[in-house]
């Protein structure tokens, strides 16, 4: 039977952090520190400069996934981008980070636009993709430039996103890797989260800008995240005790802490990054796990649990041995 490991992360944080006094600085929020740690619990953010895209981003942390696997650009065989920003409405970041990864093998590259959930879709896709025998070796990526969508007047959305990216490397494998995966989705819940806008005969029409529920979102994410995650432990006949790591989207502190506190795993097993870089969609569950190997914490042979939630809405977890 072929299984799918991952054998390589990488990530990316463009430019130096900006801190909350320099972000209200900046744009006269009527705000502070003090009030955005609170709620959030996110200190920095990072921006990426004009002209920079999610492609940039991607292919930064795609040469580190790819250095960590030991492996080329050419023997990507499978590209996946998760990105609600893309460079242009086409050809996709994938084909775009294809081309500056020099990949010539003819490679399919795709992306998929599931917000914050979308690195969780696009491991599970890229896992089948492997377990069918068609391919051998996937780039999966989670990249935005979260800052392009954000209206600077609203200190509500505006302080608590950020750029990245982050990637891994999937490799067929003859021991199980992904143990177990789940990903729905629920449109009837748009309204809470979203960007009302388009391009429509040359033009930006609608509300160009993200545009949030605050309360209704963490009330809905609490409860999805936990409910999925006991999907798919109950799925690879695991109990959360038996998981290492929790590595939750990283969209706000506070959601992490009740999502961590109704599975039982407590708060020391769950890899927290969002003080350092805020919500960064569908970038940051690999960040998290990238900083995550990288620091020592993570190795392998550890349960990991993934999870995500995004507008939508859309959420999924992956549960996987290291």
């Amino acid at each position: 039977m072929i299984h799918t490991r991952i054998s390589g992360t990488g990530s990316y944080l463009p430019g130096e952090p900006v801190s909350n006094a320099a972000l209200i600085a900046a744009h006269g929020l009527d705000s502070s520190d003090e009030w955005i740690v609170e709620r959030t619990g996110i200190r920095n953010r990072h921006l990426a400069a004009p002209g920079v895209t999610s492609s940039d981003l991607a292919l930064e942390a795609s040469r580190r996934a790819l250095q960590a696997a030991g492996r080329q650009p050419g023997d990507v065989d499978l590209i996946i981008v998760a990105t609600s920003t893309p460079d242009y409405v086409f050809p996709s970041a994938a084909a775009l980070l294809q081309s500056k990864l020099g990949i010539t093998n003819g490679a399919p590259a795709f992306d998929v636009q599931a917000v914050c959930s979308g690195f969780v879709y696009a491991v599970t896709i890229a896992e089948k993709f492997i377990r069918s025998g068609s391919h051998k070796c996937a780039l999966v990526v989670g990249a935005e430039v979260f800052s392009r969508i954000l209206d600077w007047k609203d200190r509500g959305t505006c302080v608590l996103f950020g750029d990245g990216a982050g990637a891994v490397v999937m490799e067929a494998s003859a021991e199980p890797g992904i143990l177990a995966s789940a990903f729905h989705a629920d449109g009837s819940h748009h309204g809470i989260l979203s960007v009302p806008g388009q391009v429509c005969g040359g033009v930006a029409t609608g509300d160009p800008f993200l545009r949030m529920d605050g309360q209704a979102v963490f009330k809905f994410a609490v409860k999805v995240l936990a409910d999925v995650a006991s999907e798919v432990l109950t799925a690879a006949d695991m109990t959360a005790a038996q998981v290492d790591w929790l590595i939750p989207h990283q969209a706000n502190v506070r959601i992490l802490q009740a999502t961590a506190k109704r599975l039982h795993i407590p708060a020391e097993r769950c890899i927290v990054t969002v003080a350092d870089h805020g919500n960064t969609s569908a970038a940051s569950i690999p960040l998290a796990l990238d900083e995550g190997v990288r620091s020592g914490r993570i190795r392998r042979g550890q349960h990991l649990l993934l999870e995500g939630v995004g507008g939508g809405f859309t959420w999924g977890a992956t549960l996987l041995r290291f």
